[in-house]
């Protein structure tokens, strides 16, 4: 799962760098989906119940689940950008939200805080810990900004499947719920709005959006709980020339 995920990390590179107006999510699309085959893996989305692409791609007021298509980003907007990568049957996801060119402190500070409150669930991802110690950990830091957690999506565990249990809620009580053991691998995944917590289901099935359309942010981390703590599986956040190479074909094609 860790070389799965140094894929992963990558594609999240291959998107950063591309991000700028003008560009499509289908583009975008297209240019991650070759990148993770070129590594020998598979775009675990493809396909998924019908899902058409390789990324989830989800601008502005849209939480998660977006279809790339012809939506072209515009000076301002914000993008999530989700990405699954299979590599010999094990699975890595993990998701950023980017900003395109200069945003609003409004933006600013959903994206600031959303990332801070992954870190912040991570940090509890340990052995002996229970599920809720992560949730309340994520819903501190996003509520202290001033962010309301969709409290009707959670992360998940990952492994041969990319949604396995347990599920990962981003709100609750610490002390409670599923006990953290050595081994599990667990998708940390805030998903936050600058509004109100209520969602909408687009017409295709698939996006969904802050009931009040208000601005969304998805963060997301693979994590693994070691006998020596929480282990990022998906180091975006990480410099590439810091990760190693895992199982990264080509050092050149990350920014290709």
């Amino acid at each position: 799962m860790a070389a799965a995920g140094v894929i992963q990390a990558a594609a999240l590179d291959v998107v950063a760098g591309k991000i700028r107006p003008g560009v499509s999510t289908e583009e975008l699309d297209a240019v991650v989906e070759r990148f993770i085959r070129s590594q020998g893996a598979t775009p675990t989305f493809k396909g998924f119940r019908g899902f058409p692409g390789s990324i989830c791609a989800s601008p502005n007021t849209m939480i998660v689940h977006g279809i790339p298509g012809r939506y072209r980003l515009q000076r301002g907007d914000i993008l999530s950008i989700d990405i699954g990568v299979t590599l010999d049957g094990w699975v890595a996801d993990a998701a950023r939200t980017f900003a395109v060119g200069e945003v609003s402190p409004l933006a600013e500070n959903l994206l600031g805080a959303t990332e801070r409150a992954l870190h912040a669930g991570v940090a509890q991802c340990r052995s002996g810990n229970r599920m809720g110690d992560v949730s309340h950990a994520v819903q501190r830091v996003a509520e202290q900004a001033g962010l309301s957690v969709v409290r009707s999506l959670v992360g998940h565990g990952v492994g041969k499947e990319m949604h396995e249990d347990p599920q990962v809620p981003n709100y609750g009580s610490p002390g409670k719920g599923p006990l953290l053991e050595e081994g599990m691998v667990l998708a940390i995944e805030p998903m936050t709005t600058a509004g109100r917590p209520a969602v909408r289901v687009a017409g295709d099935g698939w996006a969904i959006f802050s009931q009040d359309d208000s601005l969304a942010a998805h963060f997301e981390f693979t994590v693994a709980i070691t006998g020596e703590g929480p282990r990022v599986l998906t180091p975006w956040h990480i410099p590439a020339d810091e990760r190693g190479s895992g199982a990264l074909r080509s050092q050149t094609a990350a920014s290709a």
